[in-house]
């Protein structure tokens, strides 16, 4: 009759055999309290390994006796050994659930399955824990972001009492939404009048939009950043001026100030070499862009 192996363990994993280590203790016939030399065995074996780390721990009987008998046998055996190893030595917390009581080889004498084998991984090998298992870490799906259901346009009052229809650029709000922090945007459009900070009424809809984003996405902090042309120097400091304008208007319209901040480059960070060419040139040397900082 073929040796009977019983594990309290529950489930079997695969193991890279070459990377873990193993130590067995010996029961006599239907005893689950250690005899003295096998229990000096076990102090010696903790004292040699405190810095191992156990990840299984499996009770093996022999063929005599009746299976639920054997059963309980085995489970008292590994519940024996973990009570004298606990607190000495690191344990994973799953040691239960984790078998490799497949390496049990039969023996023809009894005395030599009717065990404990502690397997144990080396300090060296820590590291390497979850590889050495088998245990494959499962990778988060990460839902794309929901984007918001941005209007085409929006209808303001302007200060005269009228009102005036505001379309947007929905396509930008969108590249805008899932951007990283780092990324930046150029505002399209957005003029103001000749050597001042005050914006043209036709680049409304540009903050409209800016304002809108800010609104839907409440994680999302930006930098807004003024550049001007045509001139070596930004005396008057219109570069800033024009960026606080734009971070002022999202303040006034309910974005908390910690969320926007400003900064003037002057010509400092030019697109085209100055002096500028062409309309073209100075149309991108004179900009206003945000940077993403967080989202």
């Amino acid at each position: 009759m073929k040796t009977k192996i019983y594990y309290i363990l529950l489930f079997l994993f695969p193991m890279l055999v070459q990377a873990q280590e193993e130590f067995s203790i010996y029961f006599d016939s239907n005893k689950f309290d250690l005899k003295k030399t096998e229990s000096t065995k076990l102090d010696s074996w903790i004292n040699s390994n405190k810095e191992v780390k156990i990840v299984a721990i499996n009770g093996y009987t022999d063929e005599d006796g009746t299976s639920g008998f054997n059963d309980t046998l085995a489970q008292k055996r590994v519940n024996q050994i973990f009570n004298l190893v606990k607190n000495k030595v690191k344990i994973r917390e799953d040691f239960k659930t984790r078998s490799f009581g497949e390496r049990h080889k039969h023996s023809k004498v009894k005395s030599e399955n009717r065990k404990v084998t502690i397997y144990f991984l080396l300090e060296k090998d820590l590291a390497r824990e979850d590889e050495i298992l088998g245990i494959k870490k499962e990778i988060p799906v990460v839902k794309p972001r929901e984007l918001p259901k941005y209007p085409t346009a929006i209808t303001v009052k302007n200060p005269n009492g009228t009102s005036s229809e505001l379309k947007f650029d929905t396509a930008f709000m969108d590249k805008v939404t899932v951007a990283k922090a780092g990324e930046k945007f150029k505002l399209e459009n957005l003029n103001f009048q000749l050597n001042t900070f005050a914006i043209m009424p036709e680049s409304r809809s540009k903050m409209y939009e800016l304002l809108e984003i800010m609104k839907q996405n409440p994680q999302m902090k930006i930098e807004v950043q003024g550049h001007i042309c045509c001139m070596q120097n930004d005396k008057q400091d219109l570069s800033a001026k024009r960026a606080k304008a734009i971070a002022k208007f999202l303040e006034f319209n309910g974005i908390a100030d910690e969320r926007v901040t400003f900064k003037g480059f002057g010509v400092t960070q030019p697109m085209f070499k100055i002096p500028e060419t062409s309309e073209v040139e100075r149309a991108g040397n004179r900009r206003v862009e945000i940077e993403i900082r967080e989202n």
